[in-house]
């Protein structure tokens, strides 16, 4: 073989290697802007946590921003303007907003039941909506479906919005006034009610659905993407139901392994089983946390229908 047919073979060994290196480099991924109700940091959103830390969306072709909006209501405005792709709230969200002309829907519910609760300060002898005339209530704000779905028990009971004292506080001040005695009521989320349990506050919990017909966490999004990008909807649903089977399947394990622990040195004090001397430490470390451990094995069906509440919907 020439000199020169050896150069021409080396070039086109290297425009065939070139050829092969760019068609195996993925298409861009898609730039969306998933708006939430309230902080990423709630346990409630553990799914779309999951979905961006494991790869769901990426796999899917999505690049996702999250940001925070003023409630479920102002997520749906925002997402039926145009300004975010797709949105989380609550089922009820766009009953809430279409007739006013809000044009959005619900492309996939999290569950078979309310994500709302009403819990109340049972100290105060608070046990049934009927007993908050007057009273104090806080909400995470005036554009949040929970504060809707507050007015929906309030008026299955003949009340209205003024027979309370109706105060919107934020995300952390919600739950946080009511540990503290400012409030008597508030419209929480079964990760919000967890918090108060574990602080071992007296209280009565009013699942929303238990007065009135109420869903569960929902996607939201605007009637034009359903229509023109079907596809981008079945992206981020299937990748998001993706972080929802992991969540539920993490609070499982979690609770599996710590049961696992208390049953042991469960057996340990009735002399069941014998603890060697370098695990003391650890067995009185974990005696020590049974009431908190305990707790929390009560609070993951809790915790768990906070995120599924019952069969998963499209």
């Amino acid at each position: 073989m020439s000199k020169f047919s050896r150069v021409r073979l080396a070039m086109a060994g290297l425009c065939l290697g070139a050829a092969v290196t760019i068609g195996s480099v993925p298409a861009s991924a898609e730039d969306i802007t998933y708006l939430l109700p309230a902080p990423l940091s709630l346990p409630a959103f553990g799914p779309f946590v999951l979905a961006q830390q494991r790869g769901y969306f990426k796999a899917e072709g999505l690049n996702v921003t999250f940001q925070v909006g003023k409630g479920g209501v102002d997520v749906a405005k925002q997402v039926g303007a145009g300004n975010a792709v797709i949105g989380g709230g609550i089922g009820d969200t766009p009953i809430i907003v279409r007739p006013n002309g809000v044009p959005v829907k619900a492309v996939a519910v999290l569950g078979g039941g309310a994500l709302m609760q009403l819990v109340l300060d049972k100290d105060k002898g608070l046990t049934t909506v009927k007993d908050l005339k007057g009273k104090t209530v806080t909400v995470l704000a005036y554009q949040d479906t929970t504060y809707f779905a507050l007015l929906g028990m309030l008026a299955s009971q003949g009340m209205t919005k003024d027979d309370v004292n109706a105060q919107a506080v934020g995300p952390v001040n919600v739950w946080k006034l009511f540990i503290a005695g400012q409030s008597d009521a508030f419209a929480s989320t079964p990760d919000w009610t967890a918090l108060i349990m574990l602080a071992k506050k007296n209280i009565e919990v009013i699942p929303s659905d238990s007065l009135f017909k109420s869903m569960a966490q929902a996607i939201i999004a605007s009637d034009d993407t359903i229509k023109n990008n079907p596809q981008l909807i079945e992206k981020v649903v299937r990748a998001t139901l993706k972080g929802m089977q992991r969540d539920v399947q993490s609070l499982s394990d979690h609770a599996t392994y710590l049961s696992g622990k208390i049953n042991f040195l469960l057996d340990a004090m009735l002399g069941m089983v014998t603890i060697e001397q370098n695990n003391i430490g650890f067995a009185a470390a974990i005696i020590a946390a049974l009431p908190v451990l305990a707790l929390l094995i009560l609070l993951q069906r809790q915790l768990i229908r906070g995120l599924t509440a019952g069969a998963v919907k499209g």
